[in-house]
Protein backbone atom coordinates (compact mmCIF):
# COMPACT_ATOMS: atom_id res chain seq x y z
CA UNK A 1 0.00 0.00 0.00
CA UNK A 2 1.15 3.43 -0.94
CA UNK A 3 1.87 4.53 3.13
CA UNK A 4 2.97 8.03 2.88
CA UNK A 5 0.18 10.83 1.62
CA UNK A 6 0.50 14.74 1.41
CA UNK A 7 -2.99 17.15 1.31
CA UNK A 8 -2.21 20.13 -0.10
CA UNK A 9 -5.67 22.65 0.57
CA UNK A 10 -6.29 25.89 2.12
CA UNK A 11 -9.26 24.90 3.73
CA UNK A 12 -8.29 23.19 7.15
CA UNK A 13 -11.78 21.33 7.55
CA UNK A 14 -10.71 19.77 4.45
CA UNK A 15 -7.18 18.91 5.50
CA UNK A 16 -8.85 17.76 8.89
CA UNK A 17 -11.43 15.37 7.48
CA UNK A 18 -8.84 13.88 4.98
CA UNK A 19 -6.45 13.24 7.48
CA UNK A 20 -9.23 11.29 9.66
CA UNK A 21 -10.40 9.36 6.67
CA UNK A 22 -6.89 8.47 5.57
CA UNK A 23 -5.04 7.79 8.16
CA UNK A 24 -8.06 5.41 9.35
CA UNK A 25 -7.15 3.70 6.72
CA UNK A 26 -3.83 3.02 7.41
CA UNK A 27 -1.98 5.89 5.80
CA UNK A 28 0.36 8.46 7.05
CA UNK A 29 -1.15 12.13 6.31
CA UNK A 30 0.73 15.18 6.25
CA UNK A 31 -0.92 18.63 5.16
CA UNK A 32 0.09 22.18 3.68
CA UNK A 33 -2.13 24.48 3.08
CA UNK A 34 -0.58 25.79 0.25
CA UNK A 35 2.01 24.81 -2.86
CA UNK A 36 4.65 27.07 -1.36
CA UNK A 37 4.03 25.04 2.13
CA UNK A 38 4.22 21.97 0.22
CA UNK A 39 7.16 22.26 -1.20
CA UNK A 40 9.05 22.72 1.43
CA UNK A 41 7.51 19.72 3.34
CA UNK A 42 8.31 17.72 0.26
CA UNK A 43 12.01 18.49 0.40
CA UNK A 44 12.51 17.22 3.83
CA UNK A 45 9.78 13.83 3.14
CA UNK A 46 9.20 11.65 0.33
CA UNK A 47 5.41 10.82 -0.64
CA UNK A 48 3.91 7.85 -2.41
CA UNK A 49 1.06 10.44 -3.18
CA UNK A 50 0.25 13.72 -3.11
CA UNK A 51 -3.36 15.29 -2.85
CA UNK A 52 -3.19 18.97 -4.46
CA UNK A 53 -6.47 21.66 -4.41
CA UNK A 54 -6.33 23.42 -7.77
CA UNK A 55 -7.55 27.17 -6.34
CA UNK A 56 -4.80 27.89 -3.86
CA UNK A 57 -3.36 31.42 -2.56
CA UNK A 58 0.47 32.10 -2.84
CA UNK A 59 0.99 29.35 -5.40
CA UNK A 60 -1.93 27.02 -6.80
CA UNK A 61 -2.32 23.89 -7.52
CA UNK A 62 -0.96 24.19 -11.47
CA UNK A 63 2.13 25.87 -10.26
CA UNK A 64 2.90 23.12 -7.64
CA UNK A 65 2.42 20.92 -10.40
CA UNK A 66 5.03 22.00 -12.53
CA UNK A 67 7.46 22.02 -9.71
CA UNK A 68 7.29 18.54 -9.02
CA UNK A 69 7.29 17.88 -12.58
CA UNK A 70 10.68 19.97 -12.65
CA UNK A 71 12.39 18.31 -9.34
CA UNK A 72 10.72 14.78 -10.82
CA UNK A 73 9.23 13.95 -7.67
CA UNK A 74 8.77 10.14 -7.04
CA UNK A 75 4.91 10.89 -6.20
CA UNK A 76 1.40 9.99 -7.96
CA UNK A 77 -0.34 13.75 -7.87
CA UNK A 78 -4.27 13.96 -8.06
CA UNK A 79 -5.73 17.55 -8.47
CA UNK A 80 -9.13 18.08 -6.42
CA UNK A 81 -11.23 20.61 -8.52
CA UNK A 82 -14.39 22.36 -7.17
CA UNK A 83 -17.37 22.73 -10.04
CA UNK A 84 -16.55 24.64 -12.70
CA UNK A 85 -12.62 23.88 -13.00
CA UNK A 86 -13.07 20.70 -14.61
CA UNK A 87 -11.14 21.97 -17.41
CA UNK A 88 -8.25 23.38 -15.47
CA UNK A 89 -8.68 19.37 -13.78
CA UNK A 90 -7.93 18.28 -17.40
CA UNK A 91 -4.80 20.58 -18.43
CA UNK A 92 -3.19 19.41 -14.97
CA UNK A 93 -3.18 16.14 -16.07
CA UNK A 94 -1.62 16.56 -19.36
CA UNK A 95 1.17 18.36 -17.60
CA UNK A 96 1.67 14.73 -15.27
CA UNK A 97 -0.95 14.44 -12.99
CA UNK A 98 -2.18 10.84 -12.06
CA UNK A 99 -5.91 11.84 -11.71
CA UNK A 100 -8.45 14.13 -10.38
CA UNK A 101 -11.65 14.33 -8.18
CA UNK A 102 -14.10 16.59 -7.96
CA UNK A 103 -14.98 18.63 -4.90
CA UNK A 104 -17.39 18.21 -2.86
CA UNK A 105 -16.57 13.78 -2.48
CA UNK A 106 -17.67 11.08 -0.18
CA UNK A 107 -14.37 9.14 1.96
CA UNK A 108 -15.40 6.15 -0.34
CA UNK A 109 -14.55 8.03 -3.21
CA UNK A 110 -11.37 9.50 -2.58
CA UNK A 111 -10.38 6.18 -1.21
CA UNK A 112 -11.10 4.54 -4.36
CA UNK A 113 -8.93 6.80 -5.99
CA UNK A 114 -6.35 6.05 -3.99
CA UNK A 115 -6.53 2.11 -4.66
CA UNK A 116 -6.10 2.99 -8.67
CA UNK A 117 -3.32 4.73 -7.99
CA UNK A 118 -1.78 2.21 -6.24
CA UNK A 119 -2.94 -0.50 -8.80
CA UNK A 120 -1.38 1.04 -11.37
CA UNK A 121 1.87 1.45 -9.42
CA UNK A 122 1.51 -2.24 -8.93
CA UNK A 123 1.10 -3.04 -12.30
CA UNK A 124 4.13 -0.44 -13.66
CA UNK A 125 6.30 -2.37 -10.68
CA UNK A 126 5.52 -6.00 -12.27
CA UNK A 127 6.06 -4.92 -15.81
CA UNK A 128 9.47 -3.32 -14.45
CA UNK A 129 10.41 -6.58 -12.75
CA UNK A 130 9.07 -8.94 -15.70
CA UNK A 131 11.41 -6.62 -18.39
CA UNK A 132 14.12 -7.20 -16.05
CA UNK A 133 13.52 -10.66 -15.91
CA UNK A 134 13.50 -10.81 -19.47
CA UNK A 135 16.70 -9.15 -19.55
CA UNK A 136 18.50 -11.23 -17.23
CA UNK A 137 16.99 -14.69 -18.78
CA UNK A 138 18.00 -13.98 -22.17
CA UNK A 139 21.08 -11.51 -22.00
CA UNK A 140 24.25 -13.16 -23.14
CA UNK A 141 25.86 -13.21 -20.10
CA UNK A 142 23.40 -16.11 -18.85
CA UNK A 143 23.66 -18.25 -21.89
CA UNK A 144 26.40 -20.20 -20.39
CA UNK A 145 29.47 -20.89 -22.72
CA UNK A 146 33.49 -20.08 -23.37
CA UNK A 147 33.56 -22.55 -26.46
CA UNK A 148 35.26 -20.69 -29.78
CA UNK A 149 31.73 -22.32 -31.52
CA UNK A 150 29.00 -20.84 -28.98
CA UNK A 151 31.19 -17.16 -28.99
CA UNK A 152 30.61 -16.88 -32.78
CA UNK A 153 27.05 -17.09 -32.13
CA UNK A 154 26.92 -13.95 -30.03
CA UNK A 155 28.52 -12.07 -32.23
CA UNK A 156 26.33 -13.02 -35.11
CA UNK A 157 23.42 -12.39 -32.27
CA UNK A 158 24.95 -8.93 -32.11
CA UNK A 159 25.01 -8.12 -35.49
CA UNK A 160 21.75 -9.39 -36.49
CA UNK A 161 19.65 -8.79 -33.29
CA UNK A 162 17.95 -5.32 -34.98
CA UNK A 163 17.57 -5.85 -38.36
CA UNK A 164 14.41 -8.14 -40.14
CA UNK A 165 16.61 -10.67 -41.81
CA UNK A 166 15.22 -14.56 -41.42
CA UNK A 167 17.02 -16.42 -39.49
CA UNK A 168 17.04 -20.27 -39.80
CA UNK A 169 18.24 -21.80 -36.21
CA UNK A 170 19.35 -25.42 -36.35
CA UNK A 171 21.19 -27.99 -34.39
CA UNK A 172 20.14 -31.21 -32.46
CA UNK A 173 17.16 -31.08 -29.43
CA UNK A 174 18.21 -29.85 -26.43
CA UNK A 175 21.03 -27.42 -27.65
CA UNK A 176 19.02 -24.45 -26.94
CA UNK A 177 17.94 -23.17 -30.17
CA UNK A 178 14.86 -21.74 -28.59
CA UNK A 179 17.10 -19.58 -26.42
CA UNK A 180 19.30 -18.63 -28.92
CA UNK A 181 16.01 -17.65 -30.38
CA UNK A 182 14.92 -15.25 -28.13
CA UNK A 183 18.49 -13.59 -27.47
CA UNK A 184 17.80 -12.42 -31.35
CA UNK A 185 14.57 -10.85 -29.76
CA UNK A 186 15.49 -9.82 -26.55
CA UNK A 187 18.90 -8.13 -27.91
CA UNK A 188 17.16 -6.42 -31.10
CA UNK A 189 15.25 -3.41 -31.87
CA UNK A 190 11.75 -5.37 -31.35
CA UNK A 191 12.34 -6.51 -27.90
CA UNK A 192 9.50 -4.07 -26.50
CA UNK A 193 6.72 -5.99 -28.83
CA UNK A 194 5.17 -9.66 -28.33
CA UNK A 195 7.53 -12.88 -29.10
CA UNK A 196 5.53 -15.46 -30.21
CA UNK A 197 6.39 -19.46 -31.03
CA UNK A 198 4.07 -21.49 -32.84
CA UNK A 199 5.53 -25.72 -32.55
CA UNK A 200 4.42 -26.51 -36.26
CA UNK A 201 4.60 -30.29 -35.76
CA UNK A 202 2.15 -29.80 -32.32
CA UNK A 203 -1.15 -29.25 -34.13
CA UNK A 204 -3.45 -30.85 -36.69
CA UNK A 205 -3.43 -29.43 -40.15
CA UNK A 206 -6.74 -27.99 -40.63
CA UNK A 207 -6.12 -26.83 -36.79
CA UNK A 208 -2.38 -25.24 -37.64
CA UNK A 209 -3.90 -23.29 -40.33
CA UNK A 210 -6.48 -21.19 -38.06
CA UNK A 211 -3.17 -20.81 -35.12
CA UNK A 212 -1.07 -19.16 -38.07
CA UNK A 213 -3.65 -17.23 -39.94
CA UNK A 214 -6.62 -16.96 -37.54
CA UNK A 215 -10.25 -17.65 -38.73
CA UNK A 216 -13.40 -16.08 -39.04
CA UNK A 217 -17.07 -17.19 -37.39
CA UNK A 218 -18.37 -19.32 -39.37
CA UNK A 219 -15.37 -20.78 -40.85
CA UNK A 220 -15.95 -24.06 -39.22
CA UNK A 221 -17.73 -25.88 -37.10
CA UNK A 222 -16.50 -24.32 -33.67
CA UNK A 223 -15.90 -21.33 -35.15
CA UNK A 224 -18.26 -19.67 -33.25
CA UNK A 225 -16.31 -16.14 -33.14
CA UNK A 226 -13.38 -14.52 -35.14
CA UNK A 227 -9.99 -15.43 -33.98
CA UNK A 228 -6.66 -13.41 -34.71
CA UNK A 229 -3.89 -15.77 -35.77
CA UNK A 230 -0.01 -15.83 -34.19
CA UNK A 231 1.10 -13.44 -37.13
CA UNK A 232 -1.56 -10.99 -36.07
CA UNK A 233 -0.33 -11.76 -32.48
CA UNK A 234 3.06 -11.04 -33.17
CA UNK A 235 2.85 -8.03 -35.52
CA UNK A 236 5.37 -5.61 -35.01
CA UNK A 237 7.66 -8.11 -33.03
CA UNK A 238 8.84 -11.65 -33.68
CA UNK A 239 7.47 -15.24 -34.64
CA UNK A 240 8.97 -18.46 -33.56
CA UNK A 241 8.50 -21.04 -36.58
CA UNK A 242 9.28 -24.53 -34.19
CA UNK A 243 9.85 -27.40 -35.98
CA UNK A 244 9.08 -26.28 -38.79
CA UNK A 245 10.39 -29.12 -41.32
CA UNK A 246 6.94 -30.56 -39.68
CA UNK A 247 5.09 -28.02 -41.80
CA UNK A 248 2.53 -29.90 -44.04
CA UNK A 249 2.93 -29.03 -47.50
CA UNK A 250 -0.11 -27.41 -48.33
CA UNK A 251 0.55 -25.12 -45.20
CA UNK A 252 4.38 -25.00 -46.56
CA UNK A 253 2.81 -22.88 -49.62
CA UNK A 254 0.60 -20.18 -47.84
CA UNK A 255 3.17 -19.78 -45.30
CA UNK A 256 5.72 -18.78 -48.42
CA UNK A 257 3.34 -16.10 -49.78
CA UNK A 258 2.76 -14.70 -46.51
CA UNK A 259 6.56 -14.21 -46.00
CA UNK A 260 6.58 -12.59 -49.33
CA UNK A 261 3.24 -10.62 -49.36
CA UNK A 262 3.36 -10.02 -45.83
CA UNK A 263 -0.33 -10.23 -45.66
CA UNK A 264 -2.33 -13.29 -43.92
CA UNK A 265 -5.49 -14.63 -45.00
CA UNK A 266 -7.77 -15.51 -42.06
CA UNK A 267 -9.39 -19.03 -42.61
CA UNK A 268 -13.05 -18.63 -44.18
CA UNK A 269 -11.97 -14.53 -45.11
CA UNK A 270 -12.00 -12.54 -48.57
CA UNK A 271 -9.94 -10.28 -46.64
CA UNK A 272 -6.45 -10.19 -45.85
CA UNK A 273 -4.58 -8.26 -43.48
CA UNK A 274 -1.10 -6.43 -43.33
CA UNK A 275 1.52 -8.13 -40.77
CA UNK A 276 4.98 -6.96 -39.61
CA UNK A 277 6.59 -10.02 -38.02
CA UNK A 278 10.10 -11.38 -37.88
CA UNK A 279 10.58 -14.89 -38.52
CA UNK A 280 13.11 -17.25 -36.79
CA UNK A 281 12.64 -21.08 -38.12
CA UNK A 282 13.66 -23.66 -35.78
CA UNK A 283 14.69 -27.11 -36.53
CA UNK A 284 16.35 -29.91 -35.97
CA UNK A 285 16.13 -31.47 -39.19
CA UNK A 286 18.48 -31.37 -42.27
CA UNK A 287 16.64 -29.03 -44.35
CA UNK A 288 18.42 -29.42 -47.25
CA UNK A 289 18.18 -33.36 -46.96
CA UNK A 290 14.60 -32.34 -46.25
CA UNK A 291 14.31 -30.76 -49.86
CA UNK A 292 15.69 -33.80 -51.47
CA UNK A 293 12.77 -36.06 -50.35
CA UNK A 294 10.22 -34.21 -51.28
CA UNK A 295 9.44 -33.14 -47.86
CA UNK A 296 9.85 -29.93 -47.63
CA UNK A 297 9.33 -26.96 -50.47
CA UNK A 298 12.86 -25.79 -51.65
CA UNK A 299 11.33 -22.29 -52.60
CA UNK A 300 10.17 -21.59 -48.84
CA UNK A 301 13.65 -23.51 -48.01
CA UNK A 302 15.48 -20.37 -49.68
CA UNK A 303 13.07 -18.18 -48.87
CA UNK A 304 14.08 -19.14 -44.85
CA UNK A 305 17.45 -19.50 -44.92
CA UNK A 306 18.73 -15.96 -45.31
CA UNK A 307 20.86 -16.29 -42.01
CA UNK A 308 21.33 -19.43 -40.68
CA UNK A 309 22.67 -20.69 -37.21
CA UNK A 310 24.01 -24.24 -36.68
CA UNK A 311 23.88 -24.80 -32.80
CA UNK A 312 26.91 -27.69 -31.60
CA UNK A 313 25.63 -30.57 -29.75
CA UNK A 314 26.99 -30.57 -26.18
CA UNK A 315 29.46 -33.19 -27.24
CA UNK A 316 31.56 -31.15 -29.50
CA UNK A 317 31.68 -27.95 -26.79
CA UNK A 318 32.66 -30.07 -23.69
CA UNK A 319 34.71 -27.32 -22.54
CA UNK A 320 31.38 -25.93 -22.04
CA UNK A 321 30.10 -28.45 -19.58
CA UNK A 322 31.84 -27.08 -16.25
CA UNK A 323 30.24 -23.87 -16.98
CA UNK A 324 26.99 -25.50 -17.14
CA UNK A 325 27.42 -27.38 -14.59
CA UNK A 326 28.10 -24.93 -12.05
CA UNK A 327 25.12 -22.80 -13.64
CA UNK A 328 22.85 -25.23 -12.82
CA UNK A 329 23.99 -26.06 -9.77
CA UNK A 330 23.37 -22.55 -8.76
CA UNK A 331 19.85 -22.09 -9.92
CA UNK A 332 18.79 -25.36 -8.43
CA UNK A 333 20.32 -24.68 -4.91
CA UNK A 334 17.47 -21.34 -5.32
CA UNK A 335 15.05 -23.73 -6.43
CA UNK A 336 15.51 -26.63 -3.90
CA UNK A 337 16.57 -24.60 -0.88
CA UNK A 338 20.20 -26.45 -0.49
CA UNK A 339 23.65 -25.55 -0.41
CA UNK A 340 25.50 -27.79 -2.90
CA UNK A 341 29.21 -26.77 -3.72
CA UNK A 342 29.65 -28.43 -6.61
CA UNK A 343 31.02 -31.65 -8.35
CA UNK A 344 33.83 -33.81 -7.13
CA UNK A 345 36.86 -34.66 -10.20
CA UNK A 346 35.79 -38.30 -10.50
CA UNK A 347 31.77 -36.73 -10.99
CA UNK A 348 32.90 -34.20 -13.26
CA UNK A 349 34.96 -36.25 -15.58
CA UNK A 350 32.32 -38.94 -15.73
CA UNK A 351 29.69 -35.48 -16.86
CA UNK A 352 32.82 -34.74 -19.51
CA UNK A 353 32.96 -38.43 -20.82
CA UNK A 354 29.58 -38.70 -21.46
CA UNK A 355 27.85 -38.16 -25.13
CA UNK A 356 25.12 -36.34 -24.32
CA UNK A 357 22.73 -37.45 -26.62
CA UNK A 358 20.13 -35.09 -25.20
CA UNK A 359 22.68 -32.53 -24.59
CA UNK A 360 22.28 -29.32 -22.36
CA UNK A 361 18.18 -30.61 -21.97
CA UNK A 362 19.81 -33.56 -20.57
CA UNK A 363 22.58 -32.52 -18.78
CA UNK A 364 20.26 -29.92 -16.70
CA UNK A 365 17.93 -33.01 -16.32
CA UNK A 366 20.59 -35.12 -14.60
CA UNK A 367 21.97 -32.03 -12.64
CA UNK A 368 18.40 -31.32 -11.30
CA UNK A 369 17.64 -34.77 -10.65
CA UNK A 370 21.31 -35.55 -8.64
CA UNK A 371 20.79 -32.71 -6.39
CA UNK A 372 17.69 -33.25 -5.42
CA UNK A 373 18.38 -37.11 -4.32
CA UNK A 374 21.88 -36.13 -2.72
CA UNK A 375 22.47 -35.27 0.88
CA UNK A 376 26.01 -34.18 0.29
CA UNK A 377 27.60 -30.68 0.01
CA UNK A 378 29.14 -31.89 -3.49
CA UNK A 379 28.19 -34.53 -6.03
CA UNK A 380 29.98 -37.47 -6.08
CA UNK A 381 30.53 -39.93 -9.02
CA UNK A 382 28.12 -43.17 -7.89
CA UNK A 383 24.96 -40.08 -7.53
CA UNK A 384 24.67 -39.74 -10.61
CA UNK A 385 22.80 -42.00 -13.03
CA UNK A 386 24.55 -45.37 -14.69
CA UNK A 387 24.69 -44.79 -18.12
CA UNK A 388 27.15 -41.63 -17.01
CA UNK A 389 29.27 -44.00 -14.98
CA UNK A 390 29.34 -46.81 -17.11
CA UNK A 391 29.87 -44.57 -19.84
CA UNK A 392 32.99 -42.83 -18.50
CA UNK A 393 34.85 -45.93 -17.73
CA UNK A 394 34.34 -47.68 -20.76
CA UNK A 395 35.95 -44.99 -22.55
CA UNK A 396 38.42 -43.61 -20.52
CA UNK A 397 41.93 -44.90 -20.61
CA UNK A 398 44.63 -43.28 -19.25
CA UNK A 399 47.41 -44.54 -21.90
CA UNK A 400 47.26 -43.38 -25.03
CA UNK A 401 48.58 -46.37 -26.86
CA UNK A 402 49.44 -50.00 -25.70
CA UNK A 403 53.33 -49.18 -26.12
CA UNK A 404 55.30 -48.19 -22.71
CA UNK A 405 57.41 -46.63 -24.62
CA UNK A 406 57.30 -42.50 -23.17
CA UNK A 407 58.12 -40.84 -26.30
CA UNK A 408 55.54 -43.38 -28.70
CA UNK A 409 52.49 -42.18 -25.27
CA UNK A 410 53.93 -38.46 -25.64
CA UNK A 411 53.28 -37.93 -29.40
CA UNK A 412 50.32 -39.42 -29.38
CA UNK A 413 48.88 -37.82 -26.33
CA UNK A 414 50.04 -34.59 -28.05
CA UNK A 415 47.96 -35.82 -31.32
CA UNK A 416 45.07 -36.46 -29.03
CA UNK A 417 45.25 -33.00 -27.42
CA UNK A 418 45.77 -31.26 -31.02
CA UNK A 419 42.46 -32.51 -32.23
CA UNK A 420 40.13 -31.98 -29.18
CA UNK A 421 41.72 -28.34 -29.49
CA UNK A 422 40.60 -27.87 -33.50
CA UNK A 423 37.11 -29.46 -32.50
CA UNK A 424 36.57 -26.70 -29.69
CA UNK A 425 37.53 -24.33 -31.87
CA UNK A 426 36.39 -25.32 -35.27
CA UNK A 427 39.40 -26.12 -36.43
CA UNK A 428 40.72 -22.08 -36.15
CA UNK A 429 44.34 -22.94 -35.58
CA UNK A 430 45.22 -19.66 -33.92
CA UNK A 431 42.63 -20.36 -31.10
CA UNK A 432 43.89 -23.69 -30.79
CA UNK A 433 47.31 -22.71 -30.73
CA UNK A 434 46.31 -20.49 -27.25
CA UNK A 435 44.14 -23.31 -26.08
CA UNK A 436 47.11 -25.33 -26.44
CA UNK A 437 49.75 -22.77 -25.02
CA UNK A 438 52.38 -22.80 -28.21
CA UNK A 439 52.78 -20.69 -30.82
CA UNK A 440 51.10 -20.62 -34.06
CA UNK A 441 54.11 -22.20 -36.26
CA UNK A 442 54.64 -25.05 -33.99
CA UNK A 443 51.08 -25.99 -33.78
CA UNK A 444 51.51 -26.42 -37.94
CA UNK A 445 54.37 -27.92 -37.25
CA UNK A 446 52.71 -30.14 -35.10
CA UNK A 447 50.19 -31.07 -37.46
CA UNK A 448 52.01 -31.71 -40.53
CA UNK A 449 53.95 -34.36 -38.03
CA UNK A 450 51.12 -36.21 -36.84
CA UNK A 451 49.31 -36.12 -40.23
CA UNK A 452 46.32 -33.78 -38.83
CA UNK A 453 44.56 -31.80 -41.70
Amino acid sequence: MSKNILVIDDEPNLRHVLTVVLEKAGYTVSSAADGKEAISITETKPFNVILCDLRMPRMDGLAFLKHATTRALDAAIIMMSAYGTIDTAVEAMKLGAADYISKPFKPDEILLKLGQIEERNRLRQENIRLWDAVQETFSFQNIVAKSESIRKIFDTIQKIADYKTTVLITGESGTGKELIARAIHFNGARKHKPIVAVNCGGLPENLLESELFGHVKGAFTDAVGDKKGIFQEASGGTLVLDEIAELPLSLQVKLLRVLQDEMVRPVGSTQSAKVDVRIIAVTAINLAEAVKQGIFRDDLFYRINVLSIHVPPLRDRKGDIPLLVNHFIERFNKRLNKEIKGVRPEALQALMDYPWPGNVRELENVIERTMALTEKFKIDVDELPEEIRSSGAATRDPWPTDSISLKTNTMALEKTLIQRALRETNNNRTHAAKLLEISHPTLLSKMKTYGIS
